[in-house]
């Protein structure tokens, strides 16, 4: 009897022992990380891959199929603020961010009444981001919190086929963001927002042998996918990596001095690799 209360005492204590361990590993696991991490000061490196299209429509261009492309990575940087505080509803989120482009892309198209592909060039890209988003946060358990928002934002490309082009809109849209921290310093996101652009326009510059126009362009629906994580160094000091993908669409234009803007289809993909001050 005495070895068996010995093992069930061995037995007990081993058990206790995996528990405390198993324990440990997620003790310092909470919603308080995850919060940590939504209150910050960042600066990022980034790359955003544009792979744009434009497609001409029967009966309001000279040619069908796709027109031309611009595809390439172009580097920059974006700057971002963001609180997890109880301002109203409790676990109020907003976030707000900005970001710039400035490179090159490669330019694949035609001269007019030629076949796609027949010129392929280089062409300057400046993109601006604005965007700002409010939501609440619910607490799912220790380790989870899943966050509705909503966001609006304005995106800028400065285009420099012929003698430069700029276009522009305004988007609005809901999205939720879940977030995952497994242990006391990562925190996993992940997020999805569908909305709408407003607002859409584009300018085009005067040269020779061209009439430069602005006017509206075709709204559309709006995409956005993204995953990051963020990595707490020390209370303070955090670092993040993360990527984002966003799709949309520009409608034709009016025609202005015989010419239209067809109707294209933008992609970016956005990768983010930066430096963030908890507060």
């Amino acid at each position: 009897m005495r070895r068996k209360s010995a093992g069930a005492l061995l037995s007990a204590l081993t058990t206790i022992s995996i528990g405390c361990a198993m324990f440990g590993a997620t003790a310092f696991a909470s919603t308080a990380d995850i919060k940590a991490s939504n209150n910050q000061i960042g600066i990022q490196a980034i790359s955003t891959n544009v792979n744009y299209t434009e497609t001409g429509t029967a009966g309001l261009t000279a040619q069908t199929g796709i027109l031309d492309t611009e595809t390439g990575s172009v580097p920059g940087y974006a700057l971002s603020l963001s609180a997890m505080k109880d301002w109203w509803l409790g676990n109020d989120y907003f976030e707000a961010e900005y970001d710039h482009s400035s490179g090159n892309t490669t330019y694949t198209g035609a001269y007019q009444g030629g076949v796609f592909g027949s010129v392929v060039g280089t062409s300057s890209a400046t993109l601006v981001n604005y965007s700002a988003r409010y939501g609440k946060g619910f607490v799912i358990n220790n380790q989870f919190m899943v966050t509705p928002y909503a966001e609006l934002g304005k995106h800028n490309w400065d285009r420099g086929v012929n003698y430069g082009e700029t276009y522009t809109h305004n988007y609005y849209g809901i999205g939720a963001l879940g977030q995952y921290s497994p242990n006391g310093k990562l925190v996993l996101s992940a997020n999805v927002l569908y909305g709408s652009t407003y607002g859409s326009s584009i300018a085009v510059n005067s040269g020779a042998g061209l009439n430069g126009f602005s006017g509206g362009l075709g709204n559309s629906s709006l995409y956005k996918l993204g995953v990051s994580a963020d990595y707490a160094f020390t209370k303070q000091l955090h670092g993040n990596v993360g990527v984002d993908y966003t799709s949309f669409r520009y409608g034709y234009s009016a025609v202005y001095n015989g010419m239209l803007e067809p109707n294209s289809k933008t992609n970016y993909t956005m990768v983010k690799v930066g430096l963030g001050y908890a507060f």
